[in-house]
């Protein structure tokens, strides 16, 4: 891989020169969300998304959208890179989604930050959403159901375009925690959905700047 995409693709976790800040978004670019989410519009990238991704898996190199496998010391994900034909404001919208569909899971929102490293040719903006399952769901045996772990969703952006988004788990691996599903399963809780209809693929451009 190349040096730099490898540095952009390593855990968020590594040090950095600048510090986390929290991520919130506006009232208006909330609500702009919950109508984006109620229309459904996600349908457009979820199904393709998630069809990518298998098709990296079996080695297959299909058309449309791009995604990258990721496998290291534990953590399974994988990265979903933008594409011109999505937009910034849909694809941040399907960042925060990918929040929305893990927190149905059984989940709660940790943190939300955001921090901007500046570099002598690029600025690189991170936003990240991370994940831990709910504390109180414990079986009869009394280990503490982890669900797929810990989730952690970033959008990276250069010069404030966006380049990809990078979806991961992380199993804990103390006996309290039952066996963790697999990062598949997760996959399919968040991303196996329906074909948009016209009229969903047609509210692409209204959603297209934000």
């Amino acid at each position: 891989m190349h040096p730099f995409l490898k540095r952009l693709f390593a855990s968020p976790s590594a040090p950095a020169s600048t510090e986390w800040q929290p991520l919130r978004r506006t009232p208006a670019e909330v609500r702009r969300h919950v109508q984006w989410v109620k229309q459904q519009v996600y349908l457009n990238w979820a199904g393709p998304y998630f069809k990518a991704y298998h098709f990296q898996k079996a080695g297959v190199q299909g058309q449309g959208l791009r995604v990258q496998l990721l496998s290291e010391a534990g953590r399974k994900g994988a990265v979903f890179f933008y594409d011109p034909s999505i937009g910034p404001g849909n694809f941040r919208h399907f960042f925060d989604l990918l929040r929305d569909r893990v927190l149905a899971l059984g989940y709660h929102l940790s943190t939300s930050d955001r921090r901007i490293l500046p570099h002598e040719r690029y600025t690189e903006t991170i936003e990240k959403h991370f994940l831990k399952p709910l504390p109180n769901d414990c079986s009869y045996t009394g280990r503490c159901v982890q669900q797929f772990g810990t989730v952690t969703i970033d959008l990276v952006s250069i010069n404030e375009q966006p380049g990809f988004i990078r979806f991961t788990s992380n199993a804990y691996q103390d006996d309290i925690f039952t066996p963790a599903h697999s990062f598949d399963e997760l996959m399919a809780a968040a991303l196996d959905m329906p074909t948009a209809p016209p009229e969903v693929q047609a509210l692409i451009n209204e959603y297209y700047k934000g």
